[in-house]
């Protein structure tokens, strides 16, 4: 793998709930820094209010707005396994992203891309027939939209022989096995914000990541996403993105 000279930041954003706010509750200064924004939709997080105040501040910043949909699950955050139909996950799937893009048009931006939440994630990265059928209908809404997964997953292989675009991501703040699949919690504690961003920049310089098993493993990835609820999530940002450039790797929303 060359040296990657640019690459996309992207963060979940917008994950509170009326008057309450997931994580250190510091959006409006993470957004300016990022390159794309995934913004909760209402299920696992996020609400119209909300929704509508992200869009406008990832426009005011030039950061592209994603659709985050979860699980219906506000008092698990979206990040318990729920049983549910194809049909059903697909349709959840598809109400959520309406809603933000909703927003978008309000706010005379579009919508360009959209990346399943939490549990949610998990399952479509294993589940084919969920997979294919998510692809099949984010083809049909919109087939210019990316879809963000991860390069190991059934996911990426399904919406890439279907020609749906998608946004491989590496995660900065989760631990890899040599499954290729990150290691999936529901908490994460503080994380160092040296040793996060000289994870990045290793997997944009080298093409690696150290995984739990302690092997150097290759990895493929057009997006590096650091979850804006991780405690002390502005300075992994922050430090992430100061190193990255001051590297020589610009960021920059991923484009065809």
């Amino acid at each position: 793998m060359l040296m990657k000279t640019s690459i996309d930041l992207n963060s979940d954003m917008g994950e509170g709930f009326g008057p309450w706010q997931i994580g250190d509750g510091v959006d409006e200064e993470i957004m300016p820094l990022i390159s794309s924004a995934n913004i909760a939709t209402g299920f696992h997080a996020g609400d119209p209010n909300i929704m509508r105040r992200m869009v406008e501040l990832a426009h005011q910043h030039g950061v592209g707005v994603g659709a985050h949909p979860g699980f219906r699950d506000l008092v698990g955050f979206g990040r318990r396994p729920i049983k549910a139909s194809v049909d059903e996950l697909v349709n959840d799937f598809i109400y959520q992203t309406g809603a933000l893009r909703e927003f978008t048009r309000l706010n005379g931006s579009t919508l360009r891309h959209v990346k399943p939440h939490g549990a949610l994630y998990m399952h479509v990265a294993q589940d084919e027939a969920l997979s294919t059928a998510l692809v099949d209908a984010v083809l049909k809404i919109d087939p210019q939209l990316y879809l963000y997964c991860m390069a190991s997953s059934v996911t990426w292989r399904v919406a890439t022989q279907r020609g749906l675009r998608v946004v491989r991501e590496f995660y900065a703040d989760r631990d890899y096995d040599l499954s290729g699949s990150i290691v999936f919690t529901r908490r994460v504690g503080a994380l160092d914000p040296q040793a996060v961003a000289a994870k990045v920049l290793r997997a944009c310089r080298e093409g690696t990541v150290q995984t739990v098993e302690g092997e150097s493993m290759a990895i493929e990835f057009d997006s590096v996403c650091i979850h804006s609820d991780t405690p002390g999530a502005l300075a992994l940002i922050q430090t992430t993105r100061d190193t990255l450039l001051a590297n020589g790797i610009a960021l920059a929303a991923h484009s065809a």
